[in-house]
């Protein structure tokens, strides 16, 4: 495999290494180039004029391509025009489409929810529709990013969609016209009781320091005295975008972030342009988990490095590498990781090991103990260490199959219309009861904690002496115990399986706003916040050094 990849690294790479080097006058790096680049188009050329099969350029060329940055880092990859979608939806802030939200429920492709004001919402989609077909293809064998390829398309253009829907016998067939359908990056932003705000930022695209404004201003509007800013399972984005909404949080003049790159305009200092819109006396909590990465990263660790807001949760992803996309013609772009970043302590983010060590020509080590700007030491070398760790509890098996499954959302479809609001869900004692009846209709899926190393071993025992009667003696009573523990697992899940049934029917009547109030009950990530922020002694205490 790996002289597999020497051979076919060889493409676009008179394009590629030009890239790179772009700017730098040394003459031994051209010199390098070239000789590397020759050799890298001579291999190319007698592979291609003497190779005993026919060989379809364009499928080799991409493979050469993708093969040769396979040993970089995960984050430069060359792209064509269909891989593009998600940069433009990025930096555009916007995409044409329908306006859903689908995932796979039942391996069914399914619609978890239409966007308002979005042509499926107008034209009666609903959640919990099955996506049968598109276009007249079926979809049985699409995942989710198949589909939203064939879904998304140019403006004005239309899609055929057949939906299954519960209660129908026959599939539905909508057929949508396309619009510009606006990135929305707060989920939601609301109050959480008298004095705690709330806003969960999903990514960081060019709308997301408005909604960030638009937000807070909000918040302060309903006299919010501490905020929540849930960054957990954020895959950041754009970097600009990062950089303003700190300025919303930073006194003006402060050093936000730096970048570092082989190039001279890659170095770059991002200082604080205007004075902070969240006054000083408000307190902040960020919410991180091992999701919240690069962009996530510098709200988080730029809050903590300048004492400006305490950390939660579990430590962050470790993306400290910024990338630039470089267009080699119409369809055809490579993006490329060019700097890295560095939050006001002096960290890099970026965890180690992303390059090989025979490709790496520096290997000095990096500094790992920084200091915030009020004294505090902090870690370095591999993501936000939160100031406060929340550490979750294992899921249990009835609950870890319901979401695995999507049992809760399948459950909700079925029982909706005997309800009209939330609180008379509430309300309803007999509700869990019902979802114990449908669990036990279901094709559920389960195994209790060491089950599943217990079959392995029952398995090799057979393997070993199916005829033993002390073995069969020893499995018939492990068997027993399993099912005993089986048998009595609702009772010892029911109040949390009843807790996650109440979330899913506040998505379904109020939308996220709904989950949110309802979730945040049992979320012990936000529990915790709330329990540093109403208390002005423990959040102070977080900033003195140790």
């Amino acid at each position: 495999m790996r002289k597999t990849r020497t051979i076919t690294f060889c493409i676009f790479a008179s394009v590629i290494i030009s890239t790179l080097f772009a700017g730098d006058t040394s003459r031994d790096i051209y010199k390098q180039v070239r000789k590397n680049q020759s050799l890298i188009n001579d291999v190319y050329r007698h592979i291609i004029t003497n190779y005993v099969d026919d060989i379809d350029l364009d499928a080799f060329t991409k493979m050469s391509i993708n093969n040769m940055l396979l040993e970089l880092d995960p984050y430069t990859t060359y792209m064509e025009k269909e891989e593009k979608d998600g940069i433009e939806m990025l930096t555009k802030g916007k995409y044409g489409g329908v306006g859903i939200q689908i995932g796979l429920r039942e391996k069914k492709l399914t619609v978890i929810t239409p966007m308002d004001q979005s042509p499926a919402k107008r034209a009666g989609i609903l959640s919990g529709d099955k996506i049968i077909m598109i276009d007249g293809e079926e979809t049985i064998d699409y995942n989710i990013d198949d589909a939203a390829k064939l879904i998304r398309g140019k403006k004005g253009t239309e899609v055929k969609l057949s939906i299954q829907r519960y209660g129908e016998i026959e599939l539905i067939d909508f057929i949508l016209t396309r619009e510009i359908i606006p990135v929305k990056d707060i989920s939601y932003s609301g109050m959480l009781d008298e004095s705690t705000g709330y806003i969960r930022l999903t990514r960081f695209s060019r709308n997301s320091d408005n909604e960030m404004r638009m937000a807070i201003e909000a918040l302060l509007n309903d006299n919010m005295s501490e905020l929540i800013l849930d960054l957990r399972d954020n895959p950041g984005g754009l970097l600009n975008s990062a950089v303003n909404i700190l300025d919303f949080f930073i006194d003006k003049g402060e050093t936000l972030v730096w970048t570092e790159g082989k190039s001279q305009k890659l170095n770059r200092k991002y200082v604080s342009k205007s004075d902070p819109i969240l006054p000083r006396d408000v307190n902040i909590a960020v919410l991180v988990n091992q999701g919240s990465a690069s962009a996530s990263e510098i709200i988080a660790g730029t809050l903590q490095d300048l004492d400006r807001g305490v950390v939660v949760g579990r430590p962050t992803f470790g993306k400290g590498l910024v990338q630039t996309v470089f267009n080699i013609d119409r369809d055809r772009s490579i993006k490329i990781t060019t700097a890295k970043y560095y939050i006001p302590s002096g960290r890099l983010i970026q965890k180690p090991g992303y390059l090989p060590d025979e490709i790496l020509a520096d290997t000095l080590a990096q500094d790992s103990i920084f200091q915030t700007k009020g004294g505090r030491v902090v870690v370095g070398s591999g993501g936000i260490t939160p100031d406060h760790e929340v550490e979750l509890d294992a899921l249990s098996p009835l609950l870890s199959a319901s979401w695995r499954q999507g049992l809760f959302f399948n459950f909700i479809q079925k029982h909706k219309m005997n309800y009209s609001s939330v609180d008379e869900v509430e309300q309803d004692t007999s509700l869990i009861y019902a979802f114990e009846d449908y669990l036990h209709a279901s094709d559920l899926d389960l195994y209790m904690k060491g089950e599943n190393n217990y079959l392995n071993m029952k398995e090799m025992l057979f393997e070993l002496d199916s005829t033993s009667i002390q073995i069969q003696g020893a499995l018939d009573i492990l068997d027993s115990y399993f099912e005993q523990i089986a048998f009595t697992q609702f009772d010892k899940e029911k109040e949390l399986l009843d807790h996650y049934l109440l979330v899913e029917f506040a998505d379904y009547f109020n939308g996220e706003e709904g989950r949110i109030k309802i979730s945040s009950r049992e979320d012990k990530d936000i529990q915790r916040a709330m329990n540093i922020l109403h208390d002005p002694v423990v959040y102070e205490k977080i900033f003195l050094p140790q």
